[in-house]
């Protein structure tokens, strides 16, 4: 029997925007069948999710877990992905050094370095607010082009000609 992801990750990158689907998927399939069980925890958002994210930890409960606003995402134009790594016991983690397969090397730094290796952005390298569970790949893409070629709101594909 062939190891894939998970079924909610499956569903998740399924929305992601075609021009990633794919390498999304064939990336989290491989670290699946290193034994590192990478989950996507979100992927396509509208911008009505976005604008709830968003004001958390400043009109809403909770600590601030992004500086963008709705349609200023990279996740409002599914060209970007959210993740942890699945412990033994099918528990979420987000701890950077656990090696859950016990290769010697961290599972979720196996996971950053596996999209960096396809050209992938990782959250964690950025430098004025870290975001180590995100990756995005943005073909060059500003967030403000892409809003430009979207239907305002409406999820869209945005044609990344």
């Amino acid at each position: 029997m062939p190891i894939t992801p998970d079924p909610i990750s499956i569903q998740r990158i399924a929305k992601l925007h075609p021009a990633v689907r794919a390498e999304a998927l064939a990336i989290c399939t491989g670290l699946w069948q290193g034994d590192v069980h990478v989950r996507v925890t979100h992927g396509l958002r509208t911008w009505e999710e976005q604008a709830v994210l968003y004001q958390m930890g400043r009109r809403t409960p909770g600590r601030i877990v992004t500086n963008a606003k709705a349609g200023q995402s990279y996740h409002n134009y599914g060209l970007a992905l959210d993740f942890c790594v699945l412990t033994p016991q099918k528990r979420a983690s987000w701890n950077r050094d656990e090696d859950f397969n016990g290769d010697a090397v961290g599972d979720y730094m196996q996971v950053v370095e596996a999209f960096k290796h396809k050209g992938w952005e990782w959250g964690g390298d950025w430098t004025s607010f870290k975001d180590y569970p995100h990756l995005q790949k943005t073909f060059g893409y500003k967030v403000s082009e892409l809003r430009a070629k979207s239907s305002n709101g409406i999820i869209t594909y945005p044609q990344l000609t």
